[in-house]
């Protein structure tokens, strides 16, 4: 039997765009040029929607990432099914969550892609320091309630968030900005120039703006942020707060994961003309007379002319192209980031469900150089069975060897380690609260080098980047997007008018 007989033919067989892999810039590429009037073919190897940006069942996560599973764990499927209705769905772009007024939900909203997805409110968020964590006071209703904070801490604490306030509202009334030379230094250095202690200027520069390197380790600090992008962090955060009456905090995370939002994308395109086929790799890449690219051949043997391709960061030069590096001038620049996925059975704290956790540089051990963060969810996102908690850690790292260590010892100091032949007790009656640790049922570590290919005559996507959350990721995006179609407005807001724009999409 002809192996190429299960591919459907396609027509017609010329397109503006044909775009590889559905991860979510792939999908965002496909929405923008297909609402520009472009004509696309969008096409991904895999069977379902999201490549490195997919939401999955435990077994087709660890096969994506070619992963082992752990023996001395229990595996996930033991604990409910593996995937539908009360089963899990696992993050290949986790810990990452969405700021109420992030750009990016700006344009689900501008774009109507919001009509597919419902989100669910992050309850809070903890910082670790000295052996536990403690809630982040981000509001001056938190503020007056942490019992930790001494009168001057809170008092300079409130006087700071009121500076931040006021510079945010200025505008352009530079009397009640700060300064454009303290705009220039560290943000450590004016967060210390505003006298607040070591506690609070963790809190504003790990927890709050996000830091991702010891900012206090001098020459060591890998990016060293400014006043100016601290403040814009801080900013993000308090508009967000309130944003949705529906969302208690700043932070909000997509129902049945971020899976669903390279889908609802691709759903817009398909609105405008987009057409989709699953399961259908991209064998080769055709060339003119002179080398340049003029279309694709698929698995099935079809042959697809475009004038621009765009494809997925794992995308290989096909061996028919040689040398690659001649043909299409090819550079990759890459990061690399550890991360660890973990199921548990009870919650990391008592009374919160959904929870964003912040590992300061130094705080787990002293050679810590970066920030750890994770991300604790909950049956309410239907991610897994009711009862069960998903978490999620990351780390930048130069070297995959400490970036795992730096994960391992957070699971150490999160969680305990079972003996799978008792009974499974999560608490015992006379154990201290706050000594308290969830009991880690099944995990699995793992690095990433995130590499984002430049072929010279068409692109490459980026991948899911070592961020909490989608602003960079979104600005290299727009700005391929803009390479490709410089005369293009991307995503504009009257692509709405055809998928209703509700802000109701977050749901209770």
């Amino acid at each position: 039997m002809d192996p190429t007989a299960e591919y459907p033919t396609i027509d017609p067989t010329a397109f503006d765009l044909v775009v590889s892999g559905t991860g979510l810039p792939a999908a965002l590429i496909a929405a923008g040029a297909s609402a520009a009037g472009k004509s696309v073919l969008h096409v991904d190897p895999q069977p379902t929607y999201g490549s490195h940006f997919s939401s999955l069942p435990p077994s087709s996560f660890l096969s994506f990432l070619n992963l082992p599973q752990e023996p001395h764990l229990l595996a996930p499927e033991q604990f409910g099914r593996k995937n539908g209705g009360g089963g899990f769905l696992l993050d290949l772009a986790g810990p990452r969550l969405l700021y109420c007024s992030d750009p990016m939900v700006d344009l689900l909203l501008r774009s109507g892609a919001s009509h597919h997805l419902e989100f669910k409110s992050v309850d809070g968020s903890l910082i670790y320091d000295e052996g536990g964590f403690s809630p982040v006071p981000d509001s001056r209703e938190k503020i007056f309630k942490d019992r930790s904070l001494g009168p001057m801490e809170r008092n300079r604490m409130m006087r700071f968030l009121k500076t931040a306030q006021a510079h945010i509202a200025a505008g352009d009334d530079e009397e009640s900005r700060v300064s454009l030379e303290d705009l220039e230094i560290p943000f450590v250095e004016f967060l210390q120039k505003q006298k607040l202690s070591p506690r609070i200027r963790k809190i504003f520069l790990y927890a709050i703006a996000l830091a991702d390197y010891d900012q206090d380790g001098g020459e060591a600090c890998k990016k060293v942020i400014t006043t100016k992008e601290g403040m814009d962090k801080i900013a993000l955060y308090i508009k967000s707060i309130g944003r949705f009456p529906n969302a208690v905090g700043a932070f909000i995370y997509p129902i049945y994961g971020h899976g669903e939002l390279p889908q609802a994308f691709c759903r817009c395109a398909a609105v405008k003309g987009a057409l989709y086929v699953l399961r259908m790799p991209v064998a080769d890449l055709l060339l003119d007379e002179e080398k340049q690219y003029k279309g694709v051949k698929l698995a099935s043997g079809q042959e697809i002319y475009s004038q621009q391709l765009v494809v997925e960061p794992s995308f290989t030069v096909p061996s028919s192209v040689s040398p690659p590096s001649e043909v299409f001038n090819v550079s990759s620049i890459s990061e690399k980031v550890a991360r660890g996925v973990c199921i548990t059975n009870c919650s990391v704290h008592q009374d919160l469900s959904n929870i964003l956790m912040i590992f300061p540089p130094r705080s787990l051990y002293p050679e810590q150089l970066t920030t750890l963060r994770a991300l604790q969810l909950s049956s309410n996102v239907s991610v897994c069975p009711p009862g069960m908690f998903v978490v999620y850690f990351s780390t930048p790292c130069d070297d995959v060897t400490l970036g795992k260590e730096c994960i391992h010892a957070a699971l150490n100091a999160v969680f305990t380690n079972p003996n799978l032949n008792e009974a499974d007790d999560s608490t015992t009656e006379n154990e201290d609260p706050k000594e308290f640790k969830p009991k880690l049922l099944w995990s699995t570590v793992y690095a990433q080098e995130l590499t984002q290919a430049s072929f010279g005559t068409f692109y490459s996507c980026p991948m899911p980047d070592a961020k909490i959350d989608y602003g960079d990721l979104l600005d290299s995006t727009i700005k391929l997007f803009s390479r490709m179609y410089p005369q293009e407005e991307f995503l504009p807001g009257s692509l709405a008018s055809e998928i209703a724009e509700d802000d109701s999409s977050l749901s209770e």
